[in-house]
């Protein structure tokens, strides 16, 4: 992939900082969750670096695979597993919401799937040696933690601390997401 020189630039300048902490990430059962996604998302295109989407506050977590969920026909009944993670990385850059726009990702437009621009940013990051990338997460006022785990070092952490079903449809209606059972 040939990335935008200027986005490059942009991205090169801002700082990069370590993250040692907890995060949240919710899955379907029996799927691990250190798996990495190959296909597309918000910060990668479909066969890009492998990625693992997490977030930093549980709600935020359980708010990202409900509005994906509830997006689908027949819609998952299953209850989803919620898991926390030990995460050290040490190369991470934050992104909030003024950097998006100015990167070119228009507000009214973040909520949507499968943004080509965020994908842009998303590989650019992964493309300057970032093992993580901090962004605003679209369904939840909170940040999501994005790794790319071919930049993770042998220094990095990444393992499981606790997991828990958890009844997404059920959390969704108490929360306003939509989802109706």
């Amino acid at each position: 992939m040939i990335h935008d020189p200027d986005l490059l630039d942009r991205l090169d300048a801002l700082e990069k900082a370590a993250f040692d902490g907890e995060v949240f990430r919710a899955t379907r059962q029996n799927l691990d969750p250190l798996a990495s996604s190959y296909s597309d998302g918000r910060w990668m295109q479909r066969d890009g670096s492998a990625v693992l989407y997490t977030s930093l506050a549980r709600e935020g977590s359980l708010a990202e695979i409900s509005f994906h969920w509830g997006q689908l026909t027949p819609r998952p009944t299953k209850p989803i597993v919620l898991h926390t993670l030990r995460v050290i990385a040490h190369r991470t850059l934050k992104l909030v919401r003024v950097d998006l726009i100015a990167l070119g990702v228009p507000e009214s437009s973040y909520s949507g799937i499968n943004i080509p621009r965020t994908q842009e940013i998303g590989a650019a990051v992964e493309f300057l040696g970032c093992d993580g990338l901090i962004a605003p997460c679209a369904r939840w006022a909170c940040d999501n933690l994005i790794l790319f785990r071919d930049r993770l070092g042998v220094d990095a952490k990444l393992e499981v601390v606790t997991s828990e079903n958890v009844n997404w449809i059920e959390w969704a209606g108490t929360h306003r997401l939509g989802v109706v059972e």
